[in-house]
């Protein structure tokens, strides 16, 4: 078992359940999934670049991407519709609370200035997004190895009702939250 999913169970779990009154364990808010998503901008003009960041993506999730594709087209952008314009996966269970340890312990302090991620990023449902500016943080990219700095977003999916359980769930978990 995953060292966050052992530490939900035996502790979040029951901080949760004092802090809220929960009456019934399957109350108790947790963590769904996690979804990253990495846009390619520059996808338009050279689509070898989406291969480059699936393979990023792939080293730092654990598990392979899936291309996503413009549903429609914009000839502003010169996207046409059906082409690739960057990569996603959805890491749920094991692979989940892996991605999260890693994220917290070792990225997170490799960040360049980093007090904190903000806490009104919440969308009023009990999800969280925020995102990266270089996937260079990871320890599995290797440097001379990578083409392009990319970012990413990152999506917390938790079964939470109000933004402020899921804060508390997070914050639990180890995400530094600014305010």
């Amino acid at each position: 078992m995953a060292r966050l999913a052992e530490k939900y169970t035996k502790e979040i779990r029951h901080q949760l359940v004092q802090q809220y009154g929960y009456k019934n364990i399957f109350e108790v808010p947790r963590l769904e999934k996690i979804v990253v998503n990495m846009g390619v901008a520059e996808a338009v003009n050279d689509s070898k670049k989406v291969k480059s960041a699936m393979e990023d993506l792939a080293l730092i999730a654990g598990q392979k991407p899936v291309a996503t594709r413009a549903r429609k087209s914009i000839a502003t952008f010169k996207v046409r519709e059906g082409m690739l314009l960057g990569c996603k996966v959805t890491l749920r269970k094991k692979q989940m609370y892996e991605f999260l340890d890693r994220l917290v312990t070792i990225a997170m302090p490799r960040i360049r200035d980093f007090r904190g991620v903000s806490g009104k990023a919440f969308d009023g449902r009990g999800n969280y997004s925020f995102g990266i500016k270089e996937q260079l943080i990871f320890p599995e990219i290797d440097y001379d190895k990578i083409d392009e700095i990319r970012g990413m977003n990152v999506v917390f999916c938790t079964s939470a009702k109000t933004d402020a359980e899921a804060k508390a769930l997070l914050k639990s978990f180890g995400l530094p939250f600014v305010n």
